[in-house]
């Protein structure tokens, strides 16, 4: 099973704290994946959606709220759903926003506990996802240390609450992903030359292996080729610059290390399956990031 799971690469960089999209949709396309990133996620007029965490696969109801740890794997599926207007606020938050030191103080124990039990998903009642949504629609609206307090709050009050399940049996079997040497310096490299154009031969040499067993090894880490797993690290920035910047699509293209825009195009509606334009019209305010 493994082996068709998708490794995402979110939209989060190494600076971000984390991510909120806010967005109304019809479908859920997005394959069985897995990310380092903790995810919240938020679906209103869902009922009759297939959510699929760790090992639980359960049809849900017309509101839910989950929590889904580290490289868990995770994902929705429109399955019995005739709903076309769903509403969907999804979280990505950076694994280390709240390190070791911020949540062993006592205040923080009920966040801390939550997040350690995460590794298994958690779904939280109906009634704390009702009282949660006025809170996270509102979210993407703040600015300023307000959006980051809010957040902390968001989750303090989430620890705290009643009735919480864990949904999968089994933690995270891909738990270890970051923690390889060889993955970590392939991905910090290809973080900081994304930009430029990167050789198998030169990628495979800084973690002193053949071009070939190189290939087998980013594709067992990641379930991608060496080349599928650049160029969604380049579209994921690209994706930050529609939404973020004035720039066209052609200078995006180029200074995120495509070649031609065509090729951009193409690659861009295969990992986003829309065009850049379309995904800029899509996520215009209802996206918001945290640095």
């Amino acid at each position: 099973m493994l082996s068709n799971i998708h490794r995402e690469i979110t939209q989060l960089t190494p600076e971000d704290s984390f991510l909120v999209f806010d967005r109304v949709k019809d479908d859920f396309d997005f394959p069985i994946h897995f990310h380092p990133e903790l995810e919240l996620n938020f679906i209103q007029n869902g009922k009759g959606v297939r959510r699929i965490v760790g090992d639980s696969v359960e049809e849900i109801d017309d509101i839910e709220l989950v929590l889904v740890g580290p490289n868990l794997v995770h994902g929705w599926e429109l399955h019995n759903c005739v709903c076309k207007k769903i509403h969907e606020i999804t979280i990505h938050i950076n694994y280390d926003l709240l390190d070791e030191k911020f949540l062993a103080r006592k205040i923080f124990k009920p966040i801390k506990d939550m997040l350690s039990k995460s590794t298994h998903g958690i779904l939280f009642s109906k009634k704390t996802s009702r009282e949660m949504s006025s809170r996270l629609v509102q979210l993407s609206k703040i600015d300023g240390i307000d959006y980051y307090l809010e957040f902390i709050s968001i989750l303090y009050d989430l620890a705290n609450s009643r009735n919480q399940r864990m949904l999968s049996t089994t933690f995270s079997q891909i738990r270890n992903f970051e923690n390889s040497s060889k993955i970590k310096k392939v991905y910090d490299y290809i973080q900081d030359n994304y930009d430029k154009k990167i050789s198998l031969s030169e990628i495979s040499g800084l973690v002193n292996m053949s071009p070939v067993s190189f290939n087998r090894f980013i594709k067992k880490r990641t379930g991608k080729t060496f080349v599928s797993y650049v160029n969604n690290t380049r579209i994921s920035y690209a994706s930050k610059m529609l939404l973020e910047t004035d720039l066209s699509v052609g200078e995006i293209s180029f200074k995120c290390g495509f070649n031609n825009i065509a090729n951009f195009n193409r690659i861009f509606k295969k990992v986003k399956n829309c065009t850049p334009s379309e995904f800029k019209t899509e996520f215009s305010g209802g996206i918001k990031r945290v640095l």
